[in-house]
């Protein structure tokens, strides 16, 4: 943050084209603006991944920005105007990205872009050592389950709470995800927070 004159940096965690965790935040803000592109299913983050480059966006606020029509609003409601992905790129494969956030637009310093893909390079090491002996096995095995395994170091609450929904309601893992974060969006809270709530047993998501 100090280096490239940002606010907050998370890195973020993506599997099968979704945010699936955040693996470290400068603060507990960062943390929030990163679920926020896992709520709402678009962001920076997976943009980043998705497109293998980075993802410079200077002014949330331009009126004729409008990608992402839910994550942008919701983070100039914390006032962040700037917001910059840096994907992380291990043994072939794109796992997340390092998100920046910063609270004045513009765009980032020739030599604080060029720092924060050296960060994002050094990401690589602590996503490393985390997954470990899982990255080895899907690396030297793409065909198995290994990559699914790498998922449960993320978003576990969410997870165990799809489940419950998927025994509830009957209906498939994907839907039920789809309703868990629907309902989210539309009670203004993280999908993480709803989902404690069904782990609590303080919500029930009816059937349609």
């Amino acid at each position: 943050m100090e280096l490239l004159g940002v606010d907050s940096a998370a890195i973020s965690l993506v599997f099968d084209g979704a945010n699936t965790g955040t693996l470290g935040a400068s603060d507990p803000q960062a943390r929030v603006y990163d679920e926020l592109q896992f709520t709402f299913g678009e962001g920076p983050c997976l943009e980043s991944v998705s497109n293998r480059a980075p993802v410079l966006v200077l002014d949330l606020a331009e009126p004729d920005d409008g990608r992402w029509p839910a994550y942008g609003p919701a983070m100039l409601a914390h006032d962040i105007r700037g917001v910059f992905a840096m994907p992380v790129l291990i043994a072939g494969q794109y796992l997340g990205a390092l998100d920046l956030f910063r609270r004045r637009p513009g765009l980032l310093a020739r030599e604080d872009l060029t720092g924060a893909l050296v960060a994002a390079e050094l990401a690589q090491i602590p996503l490393l050592d985390l997954l470990g002996g899982d990255l080895r096995v899907a690396v030297a095995d793409p065909g198995s389950a290994a990559w699914a395994e790498l998922t449960t170091i993320t978003r576990a609450e969410v997870s165990q709470a799809t489940g419950m929904l998927v025994a509830q309601l009957e209906i498939a893992p994907a839907e039920a995800l789809v309703r868990l974060r629907a309902h989210a969006y539309a009670e203004g809270r993280s999908a993480t927070e709803i989902a404690r709530d069904i782990l609590e047993r303080q919500l029930r998501l009816e059937p349609h």
